[in-house]
């Protein structure tokens, strides 16, 4: 098993303004979330946010624990949220034993200290999206399928935003201390998320764009509203947002895309809109 960490720091805003396309992909997105027979995870300064990848194909794959984090194992303070976009797995969290299929997720508390990931099928591997935050009490480990999740539907064709958002680990579904996930997906003839943006000035946030399909990309904006900025992203790949920071994309086809928060609330309506005549 091969592990792989990284450490990302934070901008400020006035940092990101000066910032070529090399610089921006550098400090905010992702490239490399899965690898066979690997847990890939990245740490933002963010509210220490942890994004993360693991792809078990021919073994079993135990959640490492980064000497960075100066515990004694990786959930020792942390929560951990899961979504499966890959074969059916299996997650093993203190023996406790959970099948999760794809676009199926899991939440698992504070204090568990034998994670372990598995792929039923070899020649159809599940695929871990992870995210991970700090957590100041722990509370049960729960799985969430698409039928538990709250279902919101957004947008129309007109508008080239339609989709339908799956809020799988929220607090109306999930007791949790501030990771929040859930699952946005673009109806066919449909390329906009999350438009009209928003920033939230308490809550970071991450998004991993997956199912784009071949000879397609998604173009993720960013920066403050006054002063955005772009990422040209490919499937299966993560972007960091920083809580000043608006986060939308439009694709040259439709996609899916999980998103993950974390702050000091569990609001998820707690957003600072933005016009869309007002980007610039």
């Amino acid at each position: 098993m091969k592990s792989n960490f990284e450490a990302r720091f934070a901008v400020s805003p006035r940092e990101a303004q000066q910032m070529n396309t090399q610089e921006l992909r550098d400090n905010f997105l992702i490239e490399t979330i899965f690898g066979s027979d690997e847990i890939r995870l990245t740490l933002s300064h963010y509210d220490r946010f942890i994004i993360g990848g693991v792809m078990p194909v021919t073994k079993k794959i135990e959640l490492t624990n980064p000497s960075d984090l100066k515990a004694q194992y990786f959930l020792e303070r942390r929560e951990i949220g899961i979504i499966n976009i890959g074969g059916k797995g299996i997650v093993l969290a203190d023996g406790v034993r959970f099948e999760i299929d794809f676009k199926e997720a899991l939440y698992i508390g504070r204090g568990t200290k034998d994670v372990v990931f598995e792929s039923v099928d070899s020649n159809n591997p599940a695929k871990f999206y992870i995210n991970s935050a700090p957590a100041h009490q722990t509370y049960p480990s729960k799985k969430i399928t698409k039928a538990e999740a709250e279902i919101v539907e957004l947008g129309s064709l007109e508008t080239a935003n339609h989709r339908t958002i799956n809020k799988l680990i929220v607090n109306s579904v999930v007791s949790t201390c501030q990771v929040q996930m859930g699952m946005t997906e673009l109806k066919t003839g449909s390329v906009w998320n999350t438009m009209p943006a928003h920033t939230h000035d308490r809550r970071m946030e991450a998004y991993f764009y997956f199912g784009i399909p071949e000879n397609q990309s998604v173009c993720h904006f960013m920066g403050q509203p006054q002063e955005t900025r772009h990422i040209w992203m490919q499937n299966e790949q993560a972007v960091i947002s920083p809580n000043w920071s608006i986060h939308s994309g439009s694709g040259t086809s439709n996609y899916t895309f999980i998103w993950g928060m974390a702050g000091e609330n569990l609001d998820y309506g707690d957003m600072d809109h933005c016009a869309i005549t007002d980007l610039k």
